[in-house]
């Protein structure tokens, strides 16, 4: 397997996380979903911190209303929606396991690549509704 696959490069950082914090650290989630779910982003965050868990989110939502200090507004071009989506690649990396926040069933190009990425690490991957 090529050190780059996901599945090797989760398996490193597993590794490295444990050695560092030991086995019984605290399990890391990171929230996968259309960032036009700012409330659901935001009631998954704190649910599952409140249940013991690191959490791992988005950190910009261009798709939610401008109320939450984003919005459709806020555009960024093809090159950084790039970097973005590697950049969360990054967290799953780091994760245990990836929820995904499919709000009335939705699942975005965007979602759908980490999904995939997701899986060929090899993480657990939960859903908000059932599929």
């Amino acid at each position: 397997m090529n050190a780059s696959h996901p599945a090797a490069r989760a398996a490193r950082t597993a590794a490295a996380l444990d050695a560092e914090f030991g086995q019984d650290r605290p399990r890391i989630v990171v929230l996968c979903g259309s960032t036009r779910f700012y409330d659901q982003f935001q009631e998954a965050n704190y649910r599952l911190t409140m249940a013991g868990k690191i959490v791992l989110s988005v950190g910009f939502y261009p798709h939610a209303k401008a109320e939450h200090g984003h919005g459709e507004g806020v555009g960024h071009g093809s090159v950084e929606k790039v970097a973005l989506d590697e950049l969360h690649k990054r967290k799953i990396d780091l994760a245990d396991e990836v929820h995904v926040l499919n709000v009335g069933g939705y699942i975005g190009v965007s979602t759908r690549s980490e999904i995939n990425y997701a899986e060929a690490a090899g993480k657990p991957i939960t859903y908000l509704e059932s599929r």
